[in-house]
């Protein structure tokens, strides 16, 4: 196999921007190895919460997440 000399960069996160059931745009959210960061439609800032506690979140019971079937 040949050396190559140019190579891809992956993307340090993931970003999704959610629309409601009309197209208009809710919000963005971001998702990183360490974090999830979310942001509201027009604000300028997103609000960040580290990966483990998201987790310990989600998994709680009193916010009653239920799992997917996929």
């Amino acid at each position: 196999m040949p050396k190559y000399t140019n190579s891809f960069r992956t993307a340090s996160f993931h970003e999704e921007t959610i629309l409601d059931e009309n197209g208009a745009v809710v919000g963005k959210i971001r998702i990183k190895p360490s974090s999830i960061l979310w942001k509201p439609k027009g604000a300028q800032e997103y609000r960040a919460v580290p990966l483990a506690k998201f987790a310990a979140w989600i998994t709680a019971g009193s916010t009653k997440a239920t799992k997917t079937k996929s």
